[in-house]
């Protein structure tokens, strides 16, 4: 029902009348509202990156984003770092997250600083990188995954150090958390050695420059493993008559179709994105409040849990 009509309606009763009708307007609104999704959440987009806190001086401590994740009911995270200090800050936290319910699922990013952004794909020192912290691990858990990195050009999923670290995450059984385009997918999931059959990558944003909601489903269909984030992703929600956006419909489609395949992300690349936090765990308990429950709590929460075993 439109602002107006419900103001004219309420217009047209008096005394007792009135009152009721207010109380079943305000009713109907908290119901509305409750119906957001309330389970926990799992961030399986998340970097806590030097400018945020870089050991001795940031915005942002350990205590402040462990705050940001408990208020919110984020009960786990995907941590990846530029450089991979600031995962391993959140990962010897252990008494500070237990205490706020926070499980840390380390991973390993490919970038020292932001020039390996732009050459990580053919620098052999990367790849040495990624072995020697393989290697060391974190207090918390082993490191479960590899990534996020970016291609610009897609063509460079076939660089030689892409190459290895795509076989050397399916021989290890390491998730990929990558950010690239479609064609990217297709040739980083050759260069594994079950061409990915086997390989258990995130498409980090379900793919940069928004491709069609068939082309996922696609690739979807052909990669059995393959599994979607959904932080900016373009085309997701569609603002509605009433405040607040709402899922599109062929995404609605399409989660439904898959509901173990998609995971949320806050993607705090930047400091603004850890303001945003509380903002954009909001966003995603209303759109999830409109699937069935099973299935919101499944791209909330379980699809992580099962990932990573933490069920």
């Amino acid at each position: 029902m439109r602002r107006n009509s419900v103001v004219k309606g309420f217009r047209a009763l008096t005394g007792a009348a009135l009152v009721l009708a207010v109380l079943v307007f305000l009713t109907a609104a908290g119901m509305a509202r409750a119906a957001d999704y309330s389970g926990p959440l799992f961030d399986a987009h998340l970097h806590y990156n030097d400018e945020a806190w870089n050991g001795r001086t940031g915005p942002h401590p350990p205590a402040d984003v462990l705050a940001r994740f408990q208020r919110n009911g984020v009960q786990a995270i995907v941590a990846n770092s530029r450089p991979n200090d600031g995962t391993r800050t959140l990962a010897e936290a252990q008494n500070e997250t237990r205490k706020a319910g926070v499980t840390v699922v380390p991973f390993v990013r490919l970038y020292r600083n932001r020039a390996d952004y732009d050459n990580w794909f053919r620098d052999e020192s990367i790849y040495q990188m990624v072995q020697a912290e393989l290697a060391r691990g974190t207090p918390a858990l082993a490191y479960r995954g590899i990534g996020e990195f970016h291609l610009y050009d897609s063509g460079n999923a076939n660089g030689p150090v892409a190459r290895k670290l795509m076989a050397l995450a399916e021989a290890k059984d390491l998730v990929v958390l990558a950010h690239v385009d479609d064609a990217a997918i297709e040739l980083l999931m050759s260069n594994t050695p079950s061409r990915g059959q086997k390989m258990r990558l995130i498409w980090a944003h379900t793919g940069i420059g928004g491709p069609t909601v068939g082309r996922v489903d696609e690739l979807f269909a052909k990669y059995p493993l393959l599994m979607g984030e959904l932080s900016y992703r373009p085309g997701l929600t569609c603002r509605g008559e009433q405040a607040g956006d709402k899922l599109c419909p062929e995404w609605r489609a399409l989660l439904l179709k898959y509901p173990s395949r998609f995971m949320i992300g806050s993607d705090t690349w930047v400091n603004q994105r850890w303001l945003q936090y509380d903002e954009l765990m909001q966003g995603y308990r209303h759109w999830l409040g409109e699937l069935p429950p099973e299935v919101a709590r499944r791209i909330a929460w379980d699809n992580g849990a099962s990932l990573f075993g933490l069920n």
